[in-house]
């Protein structure tokens, strides 16, 4: 086994590859694409229905894990928000991808030439994405830290016998020509097998060298890959953070509401990249701390101290408010996940708050529920009397009030093929499952659909996230102005 010295020589060697080239701003705007398309549904009832699906699959499917850290699961169309980016030195002859911007993973990866993708029959690739030729990258060392990060911290000496390395050789600390092994990852729904490799990443005018990502040939039901802005090695920010601190250790965005409307998308969301000049670091912005998860240490993990529903104050269970020794706790802020995931206690209590102030004035559309796999939904046939949601996070002042549209959708439903519609509205807050049974991993989920017309800090210096409204749309012009 490599001895700390190495190791450390070894780190060095991975940062130093690590070249990067950028303007003298210190902030880099970057646009996100929401990739929804009505175009895959014949009603918004299935979109709903599949959407909120999707967050269930994903929220679950971190207590499923055959390996202690995987990434997350890429969701549905309807729901994402998406990254683009050249590949390769030459500008003329450079790829572009498009990946899904996720906080909830640590990874970037994409399908690569040649590829296939099993099971993948009616799942859209958002934006350009034929698999590029990554000819002319390089494969990452076994000995490399980033191979270790990509094994979930195996050892030099394990990975460089799996990539076939002679005895003599690893005990010689001598396999640096070795390349990492190829590693698995599993979905809810999919999988996939990948490889580390170094190349160039174009985004705007930041130009990263030698940035590692993995490389899928075959993936189970994925056919688009994710740009892992998560807390770790391998994560967009953290490579970005090697050498440009600035860049790299402060990321916000602003995602533009739509409603599941295509017809509202006319703005990209801002990303972020850096701090602004004039950005206010108090009054507007409602901070709380992240908190370190053991178990799963890329997740942007808040405590959640609970939920207000007009004037009265719900109270989150214990299991939220912290992270455990376990991993188990904690509210995770994620742009993968659509749908916010309460525990049962929690999402009960608010929900029969709720329907005590809806349910005395609006009928219940039980129909609804089963065709949207949302509750409470309720038949709109006068104006809605809808009560305010507030979320308290952990923290002096740390209270989120939440615009109606972030949490209570309207939509005409008439069933399938019906001609006759009626207006309905439905809770956009989901019931996560037993307590009991959401042991070590996160309790409950901030998703992007709460999120929308937040400005949402990650402020990896300071260790903390922030929330502010905004008009994104608005955001996005004028960021472009300054740029301009």
């Amino acid at each position: 086994m490599a001895s700390s010295s190495m190791k450390l020589e070894l780190l060095l060697s991975f940062i130093l590859l690590l070249f990067i080239s950028i303007s003298s701003s210190k902030t880099l705007v970057l646009p996100l694409t929401n990739s929804i398309s009505k175009a895959q549904f014949n009603s918004t009832h299935n979109l709903l229905k599949s959407t909120s699906a999707r967050s269930v699959a994903r929220f679950h499917h971190q207590r499923q894990r055959h390996r202690q850290r995987q990434v997350s699961l890429p969701l549905s169309p309807g729901s994402d928000y998406t990254l683009s980016f050249s590949l390769g030195p030459d500008p003329a002859q450079a790829h572009t991808i498009t990946l899904y911007m996720d906080t909830g993973s640590d990874l970037v990866w994409f399908p690569c030439a040649p590829f296939e993708c099993i099971l993948c029959e009616g799942k859209p690739s958002p934006g350009p994405n034929r698999p590029p030729n990554i000819t002319g990258a390089h494969a990452v060392s076994c000995q490399s830290p980033a191979c270790s990060a990509a094994h979930s911290s195996t050892s030099s000496s394990d990975l460089c016998a799996m990539a076939r390395c002679p005895l003599d050789a690893i005990e010689t600390s001598d396999c640096g020509s070795s390349a990492c092994p190829p590693f698995y990852y599993a979905y809810g729904d999919g999988s996939l097998i990948a490889n580390l490799y170094r190349h160039t990443l174009s985004m705007s005018s930041l130009v990263l060298k030698n940035f590692t990502f993995g490389c899928a040939h075959t993936t189970l039901g994925e056919p688009t890959g994710v740009a892992g802005f998560g807390r770790g090695l391998l994560s967009f920010p953290a490579q970005l953070a090697t050498f440009n601190p600035q860049l790299g250790n402060r990321f916000s965005y602003c995602l533009v509401s739509h409603s599941f409307n295509d017809d509202r998308i006319r703005h990209p969301s801002p990303l972020i990249l850096g701090r602004r000049d004039g950005e206010h670091e108090h009054g507007e912005f409602v901070y709380t701390s992240l908190l370190r998860n053991p178990k799963h240490p890329y997740f942007y993990s808040v405590g959640l101290a609970g939920i207000s529903v007009g004037k009265r104050d719900i109270p989150a269970p214990e299991m939220l408010r912290k992270v455990d020794a376990t991993g188990s706790g904690g509210v995770v802020v994620d742009s993968g996940t659509t749908f916010t995931m309460l525990p049962a206690s929690l999402y009960n209590s608010v929900v029969a708050e709720f329907d005590r102030r809806v349910g005395r004035v609006h009928k219940r559309a039980s129909e609804v529920e089963g065709k949207t796999g949302l509750s409470p939904c309720y038949y709109l046939d006068t104006v809605a009397q809808i009560p305010g949601v507030t979320l308290r996070f952990v923290g002096n002042g740390s209270s989120v009030v939440l615009p109606r549209r972030n949490y209570f959708y309207e939509f005409l439903y008439g069933g399938d093929g019906a001609t006759t519609k009626r207006r309905v509205g439905c809770m956009m807050l989901m019931n996560g499952g037993d307590d009991a049974e959401l042991s070590g991993g996160p309790g409950a989920t901030l998703g992007n659909y709460q999120q929308q017309g937040f400005e949402v800090i990650y402020d990896l210096e300071k260790q903390r996230v922030g929330l502010a409204r905004r008009q994104c749309a608005l955001l996005w012009d004028s960021l472009n102005r300054e740029k301009n």
